[in-house]
């Protein structure tokens, strides 16, 4: 596979999300087995799986342009604030319908 055509959630994952998708897939996808690999609570392990759940859906939109993708990979890469980017995106989103 190229790596263009791998989807863009995936590439937008770190090594960490990768290895815990790898480990979750691995063990059937229990989250008791996943805690205790990680030595965390259960609780712990359905927060991490929340986060990353929310990063791939975050990626997986299809209706998403060019623009919407760059602000959502500045968050993902720290370098602007989830809050800031709804409002970008809204107004970006905004201008599209009204134009």
């Amino acid at each position: 596979m190229n790596r263009e055509d791998v989807p863009a959630w995936i590439l937008s994952l770190d090594k960490e999300s990768v290895e815990f998708i790898r480990k979750f897939v691995i063990n059937s996808g229990s989250l008791k087995e996943i805690a205790k690999i990680y030595d965390v609570s259960y609780p712990t392990v359905r927060a991490r799986l929340d986060k990353l759940i929310q990063k791939i859906e975050l990626h997986s939109k299809t209706e998403d342009v060019e623009f919407v993708t760059m602000i959502k990979n500045m968050v993902i890469d720290e370098r602007l604030s989830l809050e800031t980017a709804k409002l970008i995106i809204d107004k970006y989103r905004n201008e599209r319908t009204d134009g």
